[in-house]
């Protein structure tokens, strides 16, 4: 790998070169120490099953528990995937045994101005088009599991209006519902950016054309069965989460869930292979575990707790990523992921790009598509000095959960010298470990430095505590997080949010229920525009969606939508396929 360079060649091209070297599914089974059930081959790829690999190695102590997050990232990323595959390969470098656990990509972004989350340059996860284009199928049974519940709704709600009670009871042997129109929770999901289905009218025709009404498409990563996808612990566990979801409210304000549409057991059965994790690895051949969806400003946006835990027991060290900034993907990997799991972490990186604290000092609009303005791509000491305290923020972040961080500068090979000195001296100044690291340039050989940073982090003790605890009511804990993960003065509530908080709050079942914020993710703030660490401002909170199969409460700041729009100069354009070989093109 060291022979490739990354300035004058193209993901793809680096990827299909790794992979011909790949290890074969033998070499895998050997690798890995797996018994030869516990290994389902896939074509190229693999599911590994979890249940089978949980109760072979339950006796073996967990290996060492490490996080990877961000500062606040421009709208191009700060590469996460690309530092926690580095990561995986620097270690890997220094003989350590590792692995990891990734999230897979969803269609929206790869097909728009992001694209895939494979890594980049020498640290890279392949084979690359798999990982790009549904990979093992999750993505696809959990859209087809959401829309089965739909599909159950709407379809209930054209019968109960053509029947009356006596028909209804003798035709179809279902009891009616009366489902409220108006107050429909669950929409329809697709895997891309589609702006134009954000809010649609449904049922339009006869009247057995289905029931005429508002509906709403969301991105599939963001619905409620990959977040439940994300915590669950089995089969059994994913089986009662289905059955619980909210789909909508009676017209006397009762819950109406999936079970009471008798569809959880048919969603089950499309997401039953979903609970196994995809095995692919680095462009170095370090083991890596795909499983569950991005977008932590929508979704829970972390690698599953299942992952987690096979990587524990399998590697010495274990490497899982969290969506986007500390403040949200650090603090639900923090408050929620490990409350769920009751797993503890010995280290979190934060990954650090020169481009964004200068976007945070005041640098020019960062627009996706387009050339970076050369305060980006030439030494300006001043402007990164102005941008330091955002990265200063999210370290006291997470050095509030009783970790200390190791901030890990994805150096681009147009930083200079003197500007990576200067976000050291910042970081090790405000209590952090920092090493530089040149992992898309140089693979596990240019991330030396960071995996020797996050080896002696490792070894440290730290006491690890949650934010707040789990008896403290909803709006005290939007409070607490606003102010001491976001920096805001205060939180504001509509009145229809307001009365929503209060209405859960009274009631005894959503007692244990994690909050799961939904914020931008291109601020400390609700508001994208506002850069840096801003000050004197208040948290708008809108609406509190209800997640009752994953027992999430989803407070939404600001203006967000659950489907992302699309560009104008989008991936898909750019996209093909070599009809003599079948090579796609165009991804990365």
């Amino acid at each position: 790998m060291s022979k490739l360079d990354p300035t004058k060649m193209k993901d793809w091209e680096i990827s299909e070169a790794a992979e011909k070297n790949m290890p074969s599914h033998d070499e895998w089974r050997e690798k890995l120490s797996l018994e030869k059930d516990e290994y389902v081959q896939m074509g190229r790829l693999a599911k590994l099953d979890f249940l089978k690999i949980i109760d072979r190695l339950k006796g073996r102590p967990d290996g060492k528990y490490i996080e990877v997050t961000a500062i606040t990232p421009t709208p191009l990323g700060e590469g996460k995937s690309t530092t926690s595959v580095g990561l995986m390969e620097g270690l890997g470098m220094r003989g350590k045994n590792v692995g990891g656990a990734l999230r897979q990509p969803s269609g929206g972004p790869t097909m728009n101005v992001k694209g895939t989350a494979a890594g980049g340059g020498l640290s890279l996860l392949i084979p690359m088009t798999e990982f790009s284009l549904g990979l093992t199928g999750d993505i696809n049974d959990i859209a087809n599991a959401h829309n089965l519940a739909m599909v159950a709704m709407t379809s209930r709600m054209q019968h109960e209006r053509n029947y009356n009670d006596e028909q209804l009871k003798r035709l179809t042997g279902m009891r009616r519902l009366d489902i409220d129109p108006t107050r429909v929770e669950l929409g329809w999901v697709l895997d891309f950016c589609a702006q134009s289905l954000r809010n649609i009218i449904i049922g339009m025709g006869g009247r057995t054309d289905g029931f005429t009404m508002q509906s709403k498409f969301g991105i599939t990563v963001g619905s409620e069965c990959m977040a439940i996808l994300a915590v669950i612990k089995d089969l059994a566990d994913l089986r009662e989460r289905l059955n619980n979801i909210t789909v909508a409210f009676d017209k006397s304000g009762k819950p109406v869930t999936t079970g009471d549409l008798e569809v959880g057991g048919a969603m089950t059965a499309w997401m039953r292979n979903t609970i196994n994790p995809t095995l692919m690895c680095t462009a170095e051949y370090q083991p890596c575990l795909v499983h569950a969806g991005p977008f932590a400003n929508i979704a829970i946006g972390q690698s599953s707790i299942i992952a987690d835990r096979i990587g524990l027991k399998m590697f010495d060290y274990h490497v899982t990523e969290s969506g986007f900034a500390a403040d949200i993907g650090f603090e639900k990997f923090w408050n929620v992921k490990c409350r769920y799991s009751g797993l503890k972490p010995h280290v979190s990186v934060l990954t650090t790009t020169i481009r964004a604290l200068k976007m945070h000092g005041g640098g020019p609009t960062v627009v996706p598509g387009k050339a970076l303005p050369d305060e980006y791509t030439k030494e300006n000491l001043k402007l990164l000095e102005k941008g330091l305290p955002n990265m200063i923020h999210h370290i006291n972040t997470i050095r509030k959960s009783g970790i200390n961080p190791v901030v890990c500068v994805n150096k681009f090979y147009t930083d200079t010298d003197a500007e990576v000195e200067m976000v050291k001296k910042a970081a090790e100044a405000a209590g952090a470990r920092c090493a530089k690291s040149d992992h898309w340039l140089k693979g596990g050989e240019g991330a030396l430095e960071l995996a020797d940073a996050v080896i002696e982090a490792c070894e440290e003790e730290n006491e690890f505590k949650f934010l707040y605890p789990l008896e403290m009511k909803l709006r005290d804990r939007v409070k607490i997080i606003a102010k001491e993960v976001y920096g805001a003065d205060d939180v504001s509530w509509s009145p229809a949010a307001e009365k929503k908080a209060k209405d859960l709050e009274n009631d005894p079942q959503y007692n244990d229920y994690a909050t799961m914020m939904v914020k931008s993710h291109l601020s400390l703030s609700h508001d994208p525009s506002l850069k840096g660490v801003p000050t004197g401002w208040t948290l708008p909170i809108n609406d509190v969606l209800i997640y009752s199969g994953a027992k999430f409460l989803c407070p939404c700041a600001g203006t967000i939508s659950l489907m992302p729009g699309t560009g104008s100069n989008p991936a898909l354009r750019r996209v093909d396929v070599d009809v003599k070989t079948g090579k796609v093109s165009g991804l990365f």
